[in-house]
């Protein structure tokens, strides 16, 4: 099989990894416990080797995130995995996941069938408080414009949702997503980490404002959150 559901015992499960950008809380993290009756429930996947540095790089291997192997029991019997744990820097106990994050844990778990007490206590997660944010706002005396082919030269340039931000200056945290973000247009890889996302939407539905209102509102905090973290530099202009 290439899926199986896994059972990881003496661990639980936590949300004590800061997220890149402070308004999304915390991320998925699992604690030893040294107790028996402590389990994290999941999938455990099949990765071929080719696929593991895109995997790393979303995951921040090495900045946020360390790789370990733990031994899961599955229905096959013991079977040694490779998995994620946060890295001392990255941690904070204070730190909650959003609505967001813990909507796409749950629905996985739902279809993963795991044990209906286990996804209850999920339920029961405490959650980071939403931020409203308004609309934002260009700086008037906006001057440079991007598109696709210039800002593939600009290795320390993002773009989301019509705007260009310089990377460069930003706090240590965030270096690790140069290489992930740098170049290019972000906008569809936040879009299709929304819980509402079923992965079908296309830069031209960014182009053409064919996204929810829920899209619309993720994307205006990511700028919002851009704006605070990186400097911003001019618009871009979907080809």
């Amino acid at each position: 099989m290439s899926s199986q559901r896994a059972t990881l015992r003496g661990w639980k499960l936590t949300f004590n990894v800061r997220h890149w950008f402070r308004h999304e809380g915390g991320v998925g993290n699992i604690l030893p416990t040294k107790s028996r009756d402590d389990q994290v429930q999941g999938m455990l996947h099949v990765c071929e080797d080719e696929h593991l540095p895109l995997l790393d790089a979303v995951e921040a291997y090495g900045t946020g995130y360390d790789r370990i192997k733990v031994s899961v029991e599955t229905n096959e019997g013991i079977i040694e995995a490779t998995t994620y744990v946060g890295m001392p820097g990255y941690l904070d106990d204070n730190c909650l996941p959003t609505q967001r994050y813990l909507n796409i844990i749950l629905k996985g778990a739902t279809e993963a069938n795991l044990d209906s007490a286990y996804i209850e206590k999920l339920r029961q997660q405490p959650l980071n408080p939403v931020k409203n944010y308004p609309p934002f706002e260009h700086p008037a005396d906006t001057k440079f414009i991007f598109n696709h082919e210039s800002l593939s030269h600009k290795p320390l340039y993002t773009a989301l949702a019509g705007a260009v931000f310089d990377m460069q200056n930003a706090r240590s945290d965030l270096d690790c997503l140069q290489a992930l973000f740098g170049g290019k247009d972000m906008s569809l890889f936040h879009l299709k980490r929304l819980d509402t996302s079923d992965g079908t939407e296309t830069i031209e539905d960014i182009k053409h404002d064919r996204i929810s209102a829920g899209g619309r509102r993720y994307l205006n905090a990511y700028l919002h959150e851009y704006d605070r973290e990186y400097q911003y530099v001019g618009r871009y202009e979907y080809d």
